[in-house]
């Protein structure tokens, strides 16, 4: 079988072929399905090789319908770069890499989200845009108004155009504040029908509302951590699953010396803020539920201060909604084994 490494970029793409004689044959097209099509669409079964990037899962599609084998590799394993070197890389060796990578196996598969959870992942980003725009616009007229001397009262944003209305504003400064007053009304409706939807299919999957019965965990949260991990049999521990997010410490350790650092930050930004926002949720939360997760954030905070606190606070919930995932189960207070000592930290 020929073996085939694909350096996949947004205009172009590079293609190294290997094939059974020891032919080598290298091409570079315009990353489009069509040139894909009349490249590979009549060679004989090949498998392919390419990097998990953002245009990879629809380019290993397109390949598959072609009828080739197609895997999708981690960029970070460095075995599948042995002669890379810093000061010469091209779009060639790499492409040359990948196919003597995929002959000789020298590759770790990246995991392939299925169609639903791209879609959820989808819906996710397009809410996440609208947050940020809003919060973006209400820094901006708190700003214009500050700069008049006018101040609005605190509160939640969900209320802030009804607080902005109380304040007489003058005729100039209103002119002004128009199109950002109906570019926030806009986005507070699309936010708004964005919740109604994942309600929707939060009432319709009993996972998600399993997970939803964790404190400061509400649709939004529970249907991103399990857009992100797509199947729980993937992870072995609820620590696997705070690394593969991010929530875990840089360490630096070697001999006698042991350096932990702040936390890696890896995998999916939006979830990892998330987990931190719920954290948040927790410590500010009063109800009998999050009494365990609250006291236990705040022991942490006495001694390492609040900031640290949230973030381990983050990664325990991680680990929580990893268990009642894996179990089949719901929150449950009275069941909680919170770690101490240095451990909790």
């Amino acid at each position: 079988m020929d073996c085939i490494g694909i350096d996949v970029h947004k205009r172009e793409s590079q293609i190294y072929i290997l094939a059974d004689t020891g032919e080598i044959q290298e091409v570079r097209i315009r990353t489009t399905r069509e040139r894909f099509t009349a490249v590979l669409g009549n060679r004989t079964t090949a498998r392919i090789l390419l990097e998990a990037a953002t245009e990879s899962e629809w380019v290993a599609q397109c390949l598959e319908l072609l009828g080739h084998e197609v895997i999708v590799a981690d960029p970070n394993y460095a075995p599948m770069y042995p002669d890379r070197r810093r000061r010469v890389k091209t779009d060639r060796r790499d492409a040359a890499a990948l196919a003597e990578a995929c002959r000789t196996g020298t590759y770790r598969a990246a995991h392939r989200l299925s169609a639903a959870q791209r879609e959820v992942r989808r819906h996710l980003c397009t809410r996440d845009h609208f947050v940020r725009t809003r919060v973006r616009t209400v820094v901006l007229i708190r700003a214009l108004l500050r700069g008049e001397g006018l101040r609005i009262r605190g509160g939640m944003i969900e209320t802030f155009l009804g607080r902005l209305r109380e304040l007489d504003v003058p005729d100039a400064l209103q002119v002004r504040l128009a199109p950002l007053v109906a570019c926030l009304e806009f986005v507070n409706a699309q936010i708004a029908a964005a919740d109604t939807e994942m309600a929707a299919v939060t009432a319709a999957n009993p996972l998600l509302q399993r997970l939803a019965t964790t404190p400061g965990v509400g649709p939004v949260t529970s249907a991103a951590f399990v857009a992100v991990l797509d199947r729980v049999d993937r992870f072995r521990s609820p620590q696997q699953v705070a690394s593969y997010i991010g929530l875990v410490p840089r360490e630096a350790s070697s001999a006698d010396r042991r350096h932990r650092g702040h936390i890696t930050k890896a995998g999916n930004s939006r979830l990892r803020w998330l987990l931190v926002q719920s954290a948040w949720g927790v410590i500010r939360c009063r109800k009998p539920a999050a009494i365990p997760l609250r006291t236990w954030a705040e022991r942490i905070a006495q001694r390492r201060g609040r900031s640290i606190a949230v973030v381990a606070l983050a990664r325990r919930l991680a680990g929580l909604l990893f268990i009642l995932w894996r179990d089949g189960t719901t929150y449950d207070p009275g069941r909680l084994r919170m770690p101490t000592g240095s451990a909790a930290a």
